[in-house]
């Protein structure tokens, strides 16, 4: 039987601001990525989402961005392979010493937005990020979008890592996403994102924006937490791949 294990960005409230239904979705999905306070969230934010993750027996992993609340960490900045390697420390460090007073252990790190994007294609990023990773915790899993920097840098450091595809984007023909600044970079409609997924999974190809096929290997499926229609999409997308026979899973065959 096919199976793949479905992640969330969450944690991402801030201060007085709500972000998500980060409690409903939790009972969808079978890891979490936490926000570690640069990009969003906060300490109290932190601790919360990890004792939910921790109590519904969900993956927990750090999604160190970069320092820009003010972007949500989706704008490229201009940074060092030695300032990628602090931040990741430092994001996981935090993250990973919350899990341990709540009794539980990080399991994965997943970068966020910009800086995910950027070490996709920027082999010394990448590895900075890979190498921090790995002297937090050499059984920690890297999670990468799938053909990136990130997944050959991780495998090259000796972590294990999860090759990572998204429900709701549209692909480029290298392989990328197509960035969030142009119009068709979204898919907002259910059925076609269910579709898309459930293609990644069986056939290994996403059809890309300039429609050509683009191999993809899919271990786990990303699905965004903050619209408007999150939970209904989170919801469709996992009925629609348990329909397919595919099991929804932690990454047994990494941990």
């Amino acid at each position: 039987m096919l199976s793949v294990d479905l992640n969330c960005d969450m944690g991402e409230s801030f201060g007085a601001y709500t972000i998500g239904r980060d409690e409903e979705i939790l009972d969808l999905v079978t890891s979490a990525n936490i926000a570690c306070g640069f990009h969003a969230g906060d300490p109290a934010v932190m601790r919360k989402t990890v004792r939910m993750a921790a109590e519904k027996r969900i993956g927990i992993g750090a999604h160190p961005g970069l320092p820009d609340l003010m972007g949500f960490g989706r704008r490229n900045m201009q940074i060092s392979p030695q300032e990628a390697y602090d931040m990741t420390i430092y994001q996981v460090g935090a993250l990973a010493a919350f899990a341990k007073a709540e009794g539980s252990t990080v399991r994965h790190v997943k970068p966020h937005g910009a800086l995910y994007n950027m070490a996709a294609k920027d082999a010394r990023l990448a590895e900075a990020i890979a190498e921090a990773v790995y002297d937090v915790s050499p059984g920690l899993i890297l999670f990468g979008l799938a053909g990136s920097e990130l997944v050959k840098a991780g495998e090259k450091a000796g972590l294990k890592t999860a090759s990572e595809v998204f429900a709701d984007r549209t692909y480029q023909q290298d392989g990328s996403l197509t960035p969030r600044r142009e119009l068709n970079a979204l898919i907002e409609d259910r059925e076609t994102a269910a579709k898309q997924v459930i293609r990644m999974i069986k056939e290994g190809v996403v059809t890309s924006v300039q429609g050509e096929d683009v191999s993809v290997r899919a271990d786990t499926i990303c699905i965004h937490g903050d619209g408007r229609q999150a939970l209904a999409f989170a919801e469709f997308i996992r009925q629609s791949l348990e329909r397919e026979g595919i099991k929804i899973e932690k990454i047994s065959h990494l941990s």
